[in-house]
């Protein structure tokens, strides 16, 4: 997944809302909890394999979930070729 375009992050109390925009037309909208995943579709997956489709198996079930959580939003790991940049 690459996006470079403008997004919203809210925060809840037991889960984050991530949305994607590329030319006013949304891309990505997740859910965030630090069990699972929901995609805009309401569909859910397990955090520990949305973390073996989409990123790589070795991360912790809660990383996203933890990732989002800081002011500061950056992950790069170059062993998996992954980088997570938000301005």
């Amino acid at each position: 997944m690459k996006f470079y375009d403008k997004g919203f992050v809210n925060y809840y109390d037991n889960h984050i809302h991530l949305q994607i925009f590329e030319v006013g037309h949304m891309v990505l909208d997740l859910m965030i909890y630090k069990d699972k995943i929901c995609k805009s579709s309401l569909k859910c997956m397990d955090a520990q394999a949305f973390n073996t489709k989409y990123l790589h198996s070795s991360y912790k079930e809660d990383f996203l979930y933890n990732l989002f959580s800081k002011k500061q939003i950056y992950h790069k790991d170059k062993t998996n070729g992954i980088l997570i940049k938000v301005k």
